[in-house]
């Protein structure tokens, strides 16, 4: 069971200038061994426990900025100073000033254990932006420079993980609803849907109940299966939602998601809940 709460970032961060809920979204290709996603709308607090079941022993946190922990300038505090005002332990790798203005980079690095991480993003603070990516629990501090370097000349569109033999989990996260990861594990594509399809069910229900978070089983790996046999471009919407009973319409598109691209006219396929068995099936749509 997954505890989703009424205020996911599908509902605070509204889509468009009219401020709509934010769609579902997810997309997926895969080259080389590798599989990159781009979805919505997820937390990175939200998909902590997916990472880290992927991830090498140690992550390391290499961008971070948040409005939620200010100095007194207003300006975001180091991740360091935030890891500790959180009780985390870790190690701090400085970079220096070279890796101010690098997209991707924040001045310093922090390397924690993996099973920290869900303590680190425990949901009291909300980052803007968030880069994390898996490394050796005995990462050289030489082996963090050249991480640097390969995360600050590679293309938004580039493969990473090619250019890193160790790393098995990079993610990206924007205004905390975006997301982007490269993965070398097959099963960690099916593992966002799932989520990002619990979450949205459970928002909708802990608002039928008046409720701030609502508990909701997550669909098992077959779903990634049969919507990737179909297209690997979705974007989804709710239906029907009743104490009983939450439907998410699910339409193919040609492309990645963007803002902007409205829900088309009729959904391909819905994604049912049936709340009092916590089972969920995906049925073509009338």
């Amino acid at each position: 069971m997954i505890e989703a709460g009424r205020q996911g970032a599908s509902s605070v961060n509204g889509a468009g200038v009219e401020r709509r809920p934010f769609p579902l979204s997810f997309s997926v290709r895969e080259a080389e061994g590798l599989w990159r996603v781009s979805a919505g709308a997820a937390r990175a607090a939200e998909l902590a426990d997916l990472l880290v079941a992927v991830a090498n022993n140690a992550v390391a946190v290499v961008s971070l900025a948040t409005n939620s922990c200010l100095d007194e300038d207003w300006h975001s505090l180091r991740p360091s100073l935030i890891a500790a005002e959180l009780g985390v332990p870790c190690r701090v790798h400085p970079l220096g000033s070279w890796a101010s203005g690098t997209n991707g980079l924040e001045e310093e690095f922090l390397v924690m254990d993996r099973d920290l991480l869900p303590r680190f993003l425990d949901g009291t603070w909300s980052p803007y932006e968030l880069t994390l990516i898996d490394v050796p629990t005995d990462v050289t501090a030489e082996q963090l420079d050249e991480l640097a370097l390969v995360l600050g000349t590679t293309g938004v569109d580039e493969p990473l993980l090619s250019r890193l033999g160790d790393s098995r989990v990079w993610f990206s996260g924007h205004d905390d609803c975006y997301v982007m990861l490269e993965t070398r594990d097959p099963a960690l594509p099916s593992a966002v849907l799932a989520r990002l399809l619990t979450l949205l069910a459970g928002s909708a229900l802990a608002e039928v109940a008046e409720e701030p978070f609502s508990g909701v089983p997550e669909p098992g790996p077959w779903l990634f299966g049969q919507l990737l046999a179909t297209a690997p471009h979705w974007i989804g919407a709710l239906g029907d939602v009743t104490e009983d009973l939450v439907a998410i319409g699910l339409a193919a598109l040609p492309a990645p998601w963007r803002l902007g691209v409205s829900f088309p006219r009729q959904a391909d396929l819905v994604a049912t809940l049936d709340v009092r068995h916590g089972t969920w099936r995906i049925t073509p749509a009338e």
